[in-house]
């Protein structure tokens, strides 16, 4: 049977719609022979998920959403038909959440719960819920950005009004002077810390000097006979009480010169008697001085 060209016509087209199916098909992430197992989801929300989204459990992808069917009369949630890979074993109790990122991509989560031996079969039913994400963060943050922007205006009003403040000019030449000064002083100091680090040898040596004769002063002073210098010291002490004693007492000469008033009186009485002579003397010259130039006595 001879094949007419018609007939090979419509065979390629065929197999390129076939092809065109089944590369579609994989390009979205789905196989048309693939053993994955189904499970179903129930969302009140799908945020725009769409078939071909992937699943992942754990940060890992392990199956990707097939449809999604959705109940027009509103009486039943939106079911998304999911097709997992068959060697997970999904926990009783796991839930699926909706999460997209800043990017606006969207992915399903399979929260898996803890362990207890109890799976969820082929076919069965996950809740499924909302994750926001950065976004539903930044949602919530925005009630907090409307309540800020009146005080975001106050705050910017009075920084341009402290930026039109001549005060403020002023206040940063100061600062450039006061730099100026730092500087200044820095110099100053590297300078004196300079000479110092030069004479520091030098006061060193001199403080090793004072030490050594420090240490000569103290050999000196050890080698002193301490005992008998204050032996010799209490024995003058002792002579000195000795004299005072007899100064206050009238066993010697001086004390009884100091301590008899007998002595006293009679020096007086001396006194005024030479006094009286003296003054007989001046008044009566010739009672007691007789001189002759020739001898003779009248």
């Amino acid at each position: 049977m001879k094949i007419t060209k018609e007939v090979k016509i419509a065979i390629v087209a065929v197999a390129g719609v076939i092809v065109l199916f089944f590369g579609m098909n994989f390009l979205k992430g789905l196989s048309m022979f693939s053993t994955d197992s189904t499970y179903y989801i129930s969302f009140k929300d799908i945020s725009g998920l769409t078939t071909s989204c992937p699943i992942y459990a754990g940060g890992y992808k392990v199956g990707v959403v097939k449809s999604i069917v959705y109940d027009f009369e509103g009486a039943n949630d939106i079911v998304v038909e999911a097709e997992v890979n068959p060697n997970l074993r999904i926990p009783v109790g796991s839930s699926a959440s909706i999460e997209s990122d800043m990017m606006g991509n969207i992915k399903m989560n399979l929260l898996l719960a803890e362990p207890s031996g109890d799976i969820v079969p082929a076919g069965g039913m996950i809740v499924g819920g909302i994750d926001a994400g950065a976004l539903g963060m930044v949602a919530d943050m925005v009630p907090a950005i409307e309540r800020m922007l009146p005080k975001l205006d106050s705050i910017m009003a009075a920084l341009n009004a402290l930026l039109a403040d001549p005060a403020l000019t002023n206040s940063l030449h100061n600062v450039e002077t006061v730099s100026g000064n730092l500087t200044t002083t820095t110099a100053e100091l590297n300078t004196l810390m300079a000479a110092l680090n030069r004479d520091v040898p030098t006061l060193m040596q001199n403080a090793n000097a004072m030490l050594a004769g420090a240490d000569t002063l103290t050999n000196s002073l050890n080698g002193i006979d301490m005992a008998g210098t204050m032996a010799k010291v209490d024995a003058t002490l002792a002579n000195v009480e000795e004299l005072t004693r007899k100064l206050n007492g009238t066993e010697g000469t001086l004390g009884l010169m100091l301590n008899d008033p007998s002595l006293y009186n009679n020096l007086n009485s001396t006194m005024q008697s030479a006094d009286a002579l003296l003054v007989n003397f001046r008044e009566h010259p010739k009672r007691y001085v007789h001189f002759s130039l020739f001898g003779k006595k009248e």
